[in-house]
């Protein structure tokens, strides 16, 4: 039976979309829409980890 982790914040279980073609005008906005997408991407990539290592190893890999 696997844990239920959580995480204090915004819950981010599903990895962001890259902006679609249109969503950027190429004129330098600070924020860029692609600034957004990557500090996502960042922080869903940090809770991947996260979950990685709070989750237990298989019985199997134990030795007794």
């Amino acid at each position: 039976m696997r844990g239920i982790f959580c995480f204090k914040g915004p819950h981010m279980n599903n990895k962001p979309s890259p902006p679609e073609d249109w969503e950027c005008c190429e004129s330098g906005c600070e924020p860029c829409v692609w600034d957004t997408y990557y500090e996502a991407l960042r922080d869903w990539n940090a809770q991947q980890k996260a979950l990685s290592d709070a989750t237990p190893e298989s019985d199997s890999n134990n030795e007794n």
